[in-house]
């Protein structure tokens, strides 16, 4: 006998358990299907962001830049800090222990709202059906008024770098070292291996990122992502451009990575290597061929605007369709999904989704790049301010970094905002609502910024694109 459902959601991730949990706010019978089982052996919700992804990783992050401070910078604040030293399990210890509390929390929404929660795997059959098999019991169908699929992505590997055991890992093995390795390897200069590259760096590793592409963080404006590189490698991260790895050896407990780059073919040995060259939407076995849904040519779950794939009543959002990889835009488009089921009118901004990388300095960004308004033909104007002119960062000691503002020349209307220095992920925030709105550069210079605070700098490139910037050495010309 058949399970009956208004909603079915298969993937625990932050896009499905948002859908799961406001479909069932919405009033609407909701399961959600969810595979994960934790290194303890325990069905764990939150997917690859609470497990084994955002938040493990900004848990390291956090605890490493503090040893960093205490160790490089408390000098300089009139603070003595003799014979720090990190203890690698402790820290490690606290990560699970804030991972256990963020996934027992996602369980804990589920009763509170009334979501079933089914441990196992699910996948859609034709008719809008769904196989549920339990990780114990058999295989039953469930009937769906709405089927959500939200299975995200997993790490994509390479026959050139297979992993092994401790040795070469993947972006949640890189999370689980017990000890420093003197010498790390990084495949990969993107996030994922910059932010990883970084805890361990902060912690005394020769780091070495190797990088296929020529180009620092393509993603990211060309001033952010050189201001960035600069900053990585005086804090001794050695990252190298235009290096494509052809092999790796394990051997006597040691990884020897053969590499080719402008001057020939070369290897370097280390203790540890991560391999961190992207994610991959993971489909697999998740619906049959006669369900109706299809995918697109790079391998993306086909939907609209609104996430809807081919077959009426069946969404897919996440990872696994058009758009950036991105935990905060999955659970965006998991609450849109649910409230259309629901029989709301919703939308989601697709050009007011922000990006952030989690190194120090942080980079963080919205919209529009110069590069990219360039490459459009628009006709566009630019501005910049550093924090080393900010008051409060120079009193943090955190001067490192810019914003900058790209706007229509005609309409005034912010395109993007672009930042790497302090707290760059909260203050792009504040771009992000303004861009929301459609506020104009004008919009925001005439806005009373907090002072002292770092997002006077955010102010202070607004007012420099008409060269209006107040705590500027710049020369400009009169104004009437």
């Amino acid at each position: 006998m058949s399970e009956n459902y208004d909603v079915v959601v298969i993937g625990g991730g932050p896009g499905g358990y948002a859908a799961a949990i406001k479909a069932a706010q919405l009033g609407l019978k909701t399961a959600c299907i969810d595979k994960y089982i934790n290194k303890n052996g325990k069905p764990a919700l939150g997917g690859t962001c609470a497990n084994v992804g955002c938040i493990p990783s900004k848990a390291l992050l956090d605890s490493t830049w503090k040893y960093h401070e205490a160790k490089e910078d408390f000098a300089v604040h009139g603070i003595s800090a003799e014979g720090v030293s990190m203890d690698v399990p402790a820290m490690i210890k606290r990560k699970d222990d804030i991972v256990e509390k963020q996934t027992g929390g996602v369980a804990m929404l589920f009763q509170a709202n009334g979501v079933t929660y089914l441990q196992g795997t699910g996948k859609l059959v034709a008719g809008k059906k769904v196989e549920f098999t339990p990780h114990e019991g058999d295989m039953q169908v469930l009937e769906a008024g709405s089927v959500v699929l939200a299975t995200g992505s997993e790490p994509i590997q390479i026959p050139v770098a297979p992993l092994h055991e401790d040795i070469v890992v993947d972006n949640s093995g890189a999370l689980e070292f017990t000890e420093v390795p003197k010498r790390l390897g990084v495949i990969g200069a993107g996030i994922i291996g910059l932010e990883l590259g970084s805890v361990w760096n902060r912690l005394g590793s020769e780091v070495v990122i190797l990088e296929a592409v020529d180009t620092f963080l393509p993603m990211v404006d060309k001033q952010v992502g050189k201001e960035l590189l600069k900053s990585l490698k005086k804090q001794g991260m050695d990252i190298r451009l235009s290096t494509r790895v052809t092999g790796s050896e394990v051997k006597d407990g040691e990884v020897i990575v053969s590499f080719s780059d402008d001057e020939g073919d070369k290897n370097i040995t280390v203790d540890k290597l991560i391999v961190a060259v992207g994610r991959r939407p993971y489909t697999e076995d998740l619906f049959t061929v006669d369900s109706g849904v299809n995918l697109d040519e790079r391998g993306f779950i086909f939907v609209n605007q609104s996430c809807q794939t081919d077959v009426p009543g069946v969404y897919a959002i996440g990872d696994i369709v058009r758009g950036p990889a991105l935990a905060h835009k999955a659970t965006e488009e998991g609450v849109m999904v649910a409230e259309i089921i629901a029989g709301h009118h919703t939308q989601l901004n697709y050009d007011c989704i922000p990006s952030v990388v989690y190194t120090h300095p942080e980079v963080a960004w919205v919209g529009m790049n110069e590069e990219q308004a360039k490459a459009e033909g628009d006709d566009y104007k630019t501005g910049m301010f550093a924090f080393m002119a900010n008051g409060r960062a120079v009193a943090a000691n955190e001067t490192t970094g810019f914003v900058k503002v790209v706007a229509d020349s005609k309409t005034d209307r912010i395109l993007g905002v672009h930042i790497v220095g302090p707290q760059a992920s909260e203050i792009t925030m504040q771009a992000v609502i303004a861009m929301e709105f459609g506020a104009s550069v004008e919009d925001l210079q005439m806005m009373v910024f907090a002072h002292p605070g770092l997002s006077e700098v955010l102010h202070e490139a607004m007012l420099d694109v008409d060269g209006k910037a107040i705590h500027s050495a710049k020369r400009r010309k009169k104004r009437r």
